[in-house]
């Protein structure tokens, strides 16, 4: 069973693709509502986070791991495959794919990301070891106003505001968080036509079915497990998937699986 985790519903982009990659597998899904959103979090907070989503996917029979949050890529070091027991080649984060689709496209790319994310300088030292020249702008406000709901006329005029000072300074955008793609239709409208949008969940799901499959084939089931119960996510997950049940854990359950998680 492949495990998907995030910090709310902006993962359930990465499912989406992933599921038209490999219908019949097993998925799992884990959305960390409760302390959303990540991209405020400290390297300490997301290290402990990405533990102890790990640990609780484990225990319910995950073999394979894709993390969907950009925030927590950095997290996911070795130390923890091996205090989890977790083969390196069946966890799968957003960035390797990312920079490897990236080689060779033309035109100047700018990358917009939560503060974690760039803070971490996981993309840029990925983009830097490939040769991609590429840009970044932090976003701190977006993935909380996606998650919890807020309308597209202020998303909109957040967008606009961040965006319209690097007006004509790129024509690649590549939206590195997981929510961002939820309102790819309004950052089509604020940039225009002639700006490519570069949506990462299609490689992350290309990647997943190179190394997933055939081991990851089931009866192609879906779970969601969240820490808080908001009606914005079953509201994404029937617009995606259509009507499924959503269980609703209690931050509790998430502990880390020693003591040296602490």
């Amino acid at each position: 069973m492949i495990g998907i985790f995030d910090s709310g519903s902006g993962g359930l982009t990465v499912l989406k693709a992933i599921r038209d990659e490999l219908p019949s597998a097993d998925i799992l899904y884990l959305g960390d509502i409760g302390r959303a959103p990540y991209g405020e979090k400290t390297s300490a907070e997301l290290s402990l986070f990405t533990m102890q989503a790990l640990s609780f996917l484990g225990k319910r029979g995950v073999t394979s791991i894709v993390s969907a949050c950009n925030s927590v890529s950095a997290s996911l070091a070795l130390s923890l495959y091996d205090a989890l027991d977790i083969q390196a080649s069946h966890i799968i984060e957003m960035v390797g794919p990312t920079a490897k689709a990236l080689i060779g496209v033309p035109g100047r790319l700018l990358l917009v990301a939560t503060p974690a994310t760039i803070r971490a300088g996981i993309y840029e030292n990925a983009f830097t070891m490939l040769g991609i020249e590429c840009e970044h702008l932090t976003l701190p406000e977006l993935a909380a106003m996606i998650e919890f709901g807020r309308s597209e006329a202020e998303i909109e005029a957040y967008i606009r505001t961040q965006l319209e000072p690097r007006a004509g300074s790129f024509d690649v955008l590549i939206l590195a968080c997981t929510h961002y793609p939820l309102v790819e239709h309004i950052f089509a409208k604020v940039v225009g036509s002639s700006v490519r949008i570069f949506d990462p969940a299609l490689a992350v799901a290309e990647r997943a079915q190179r190394r997933l499959w055939p081991q990851e084939v089931g009866d192609g089931t879906l779970s969601f497990t969240v820490t808080q119960e908001t009606l914005q996510f079953r509201e994404r997950v029937a617009h995606f998937f259509g009507e499924h049940p959503v269980e609703v854990i209690a931050l509790e359950q998430l502990h880390p699986p020693t003591s040296r998680a602490q």
